[in-house]
């Protein structure tokens, strides 16, 4: 756990970047007792201003958001289509 924190506060040194995730996380997270609710719009436009917050602080730190780095692993795990 240490190992993994001492990761995310390497990647999240600038101020600006830390400020856009301290807003972009709890917006993230509040979409989910709404979707619950059903009130699917409201959670949709929460989650993704969250997310879109937390991306613009990457491109402010000048490195790719933890999703990213997951998707781009994964996809490079990935066998190429049959009949390439």
């Amino acid at each position: 756990m240490a190992g993994m924190l001492h990761k995310w506060a390497e990647r999240h040194r600038r101020p600006l970047n830390l400020a856009l995730h301290a807003a972009g996380i709890p917006l993230t997270i509040a979409a989910l007792p709404l979707l619950l609710a059903g009130r699917i719009a409201f959670a949709a436009a929460l989650f993704l201003s969250g997310y879109a917050l937390q991306f613009v602080g990457h491109a402010v730190e000048g490195n790719k958001a933890g999703e990213q780095i997951l998707v781009e692993r994964l996809l490079r795990r990935r066998p190429p289509p049959a009949g390439q």
